[in-house]
């Protein structure tokens, strides 16, 4: 019975300000490095 309550729920998904790309909420964008509208990792 307690197993009805084991789901999965999707990923909540926001676009980087930055470049657009999809990434997980409070997160270092993959795509381009930044975060909060700075660059957090240097791109090559």
């Amino acid at each position: 019975k307690r197993r009805a309550n084991w789901k999965m729920s999707a990923p909540n998904l926001v676009r980087c300000s930055k470049c657009g790309e999809l990434m997980m909420p409070h997160r270092v964008c993959k795509a381009c490095g930044s975060y909060n509208k700075r660059e957090i990792i240097a791109q090559d």
